[in-house]
């Protein structure tokens, strides 16, 4: 399970999972050094399939295929604007690169004060209204002129038999906020147990915005208390319930970047409860290692990877590894995750009933020549085990995305099974 890095351009300089500093998401370089791929003919685009609703994770049109969030989309011409999130729509097989969607701020967003922002960045991704279409959260730049509390940046798509509509401003309550932080970094999750998806926010002071669901269509939650303390102000995602007691938690950062960090558990009252402390390190996947009671906690750092086994015990490994930046998902369908290891290559370590082993450890050959990031690991397929998503970049107007099938012995196919280029989207 990955913990979610994203980007927000705004006024103010924040820290933690997303920067505000900076758009775009974060690297994850791996060298490539064979031929690029040559895309001859880009798919015809594609009517948007229309679904009923389903509880598949992206989901956004309901049709029981997981679906593929791209920011950062390439230009037309070095310097360009920003085109805005590009959605390629799943099929039967996986990813269908023809229904594609452009979600940018020009046709989507909501004004703030009259103006529509000029920045449209995915940060997270549930079903808010709990009607059966994955919602996306995505964060903006409304005008702030410094003084007293800004803005909210955060606004919400919602998904649809159609796709992804209209976003509209989420609503937080006066009570809920405290300092003078922009209330970003949105993690969802169902963390008072009520079978609603909730959203946690930074706040600032050593404090934590919750907002429980579900959300009414017009971005207001069901409820908001004042911000929750904690031990640190920076959420992290996607959620997960590391302990097993129905309520799911999450990793909260104590600064920007490197830093120390501790999970946060859910309970009745929300996430309010301090757990397992983890050691300082770049990057955070949560996943099922070994056979232990809970999920287990890998911490990226340079020259290797911390580990601490059954979350509800702080156990420590450590795993060699030259990456630092980190991804978990079954590619194998064991019940069993593997982690995924970024830096100058892209590995992916198995994982046994003892824990990760770099036994049958599998390298990923990036699909072109470039810098490769991971994008996301989910079940496109639908075959019960996850995929890799890839995206390699060959310059601001050139790139390659691909999707590798999680296989049973190998772990992940040596060919992908999906490759297309986000330049697609330049055409609307």
């Amino acid at each position: 399970m990955r913990v979610r890095r994203g980007g927000i351009c705004a006024a103010a300089a924040l820290g933690g999972i997303l920067f505000l500093a900076a758009c775009g998401p974060t690297a994850h370089p791996a060298a490539a050094h064979h031929t690029p791929v040559q895309i001859a003919n880009a798919p015809a685009k594609s009517p948007i399939p229309h679904g009923k609703g389903s509880t598949t994770p992206d989901d956004f049109n309901g049709d029981g295929h997981r679906d593929l969030v791209l920011d950062d989309l390439v230009k037309a011409q070095s310097h360009a604007d920003d085109a805005g999130i590009g959605i390629v729509y799943g099929g039967a097989h996986g990813l269908t690169p023809g229904a594609r969607q452009l979600i940018g701020p020009a046709k989507y967003a909501a004004r703030t004060k009259g103006q529509l922002p000029a920045v449209f960045d995915a940060e997270a991704s549930c079903d808010l209204d709990k009607d059966g279409f994955t919602d996306l959260v995505v964060s903006t730049d409304p005008p702030y002129d410094g003084q007293g509390q800004p803005p909210v940046p955060l606004q919400i798509l919602f998904g649809s038999a159609t796709g992804l509509t209209h976003a509209v401003a989420l609503t937080v309550p006066a009570r809920a906020r405290f300092g003078n932080d922009w209330p970003d970094q949105p993690v969802c999750g169902d963390f008072d147990g009520d079978g609603a998806k909730d959203l946690v926010l930074h706040a600032s002071g050593g404090r934590l915005t919750y907002l429980r669901g579900p959300f009414t269509r017009k971005g207001a939650p069901r409820a908001a208390g004042a911000p929750i303390p904690s031990t640190g102000e920076f959420p992290t995602g996607p959620a997960a319930d590391v302990n097993r007691d129905g309520y799911d938690d999450l990793v909260v950062r104590t600064t920007e970047g490197t830093s120390k960090a501790s999970v946060v558990l859910g309970g009745p009252a929300g996430p309010t409860r301090t757990g397992t402390a983890l050691p300082e390190g770049i990057d955070i996947a949560l996943g099922r290692f070994g056979k232990g009671a809970g999920l287990d906690a890998a911490v990226g750092a340079m020259g290797g990877t911390a580990l601490r086994y059954d979350l509800p015990t702080p156990t420590r490994a450590t795993l060699a590894s030259p990456g630092s930046v980190l991804d978990a998902a079954d590619f194998d369908g064991d019940g069993l995750s593997e982690l995924v290891s970024s830096g100058s290559q892209l590995r992916v370590f198995r994982g046994r009933t003892t824990g990760l082993s770099t036994a049958g450890m599998v390298t990923v050959e990036p699909p072109a020549q470039g810098t490769t990031r991971v994008l996301t690991v989910g079940d496109f397929d639908g075959d019960g085990r996850a995929d890799l998503a890839v995206r390699t970049y060959r310059g601001e107007t050139k790139d390659t995305v691909a999707v590798y099938p999680g296989v049973k012995k190998k772990l992940v196919a040596a060919e992908p099974a999906v490759t297309f280029s986000s330049s697609e989207f330049l055409g609307g």
